[in-house]
């Protein structure tokens, strides 16, 4: 069963987001932040980590490049699921090395099909 975090500092998008990839066969642990999101990387090697950009402490952008910045886990996905939605805050995503970068509102249905296919 493919492991996948889920990172951001809303309660509802986390537990609605929990939910649906639970139902959809993964093994999902949670983060309030990016501080506790490293953590949680460095003790379960996620596959997938599904990672707010604006959090408290540590954002999702510095998780990133400390995913993509250690050889261990750079096989690790990173989906950026933000409310910052300028061409720039995209570009800044996908330069830092996500492969995914997805506008909030977003799809439930979508996020589910896209991370599926990232897990196959």
């Amino acid at each position: 069963m493919h492991k996948i975090l889920i990172v951001d500092d809303e309660p509802n998008i986390l537990i609605s987001l929990e939910f649906l990839l639970t139902k959809g066969g993964f093994n999902v642990f949670v983060a309030r932040d990016g501080a506790e999101a490293i953590d949680i990387i460095n003790e379960e090697h996620p596959q997938i980590v599904v990672l707010d950009i604006m959090m408290p402490n540590v954002d999702g952008y510095e998780v990133c490049q400390y995913i993509k910045n250690d050889d261990d886990l750079k096989e690790t996905k990173v989906v950026f699921l933000s409310a910052k939605t300028k061409d720039e805050d995209i570009e800044k995503g996908y330069a830092l090395g996500a492969d995914l970068y997805l506008k909030k509102p977003f799809s439930t249905r979508a996020l589910l099909k896209k991370v599926q296919e990232m897990a196959s």
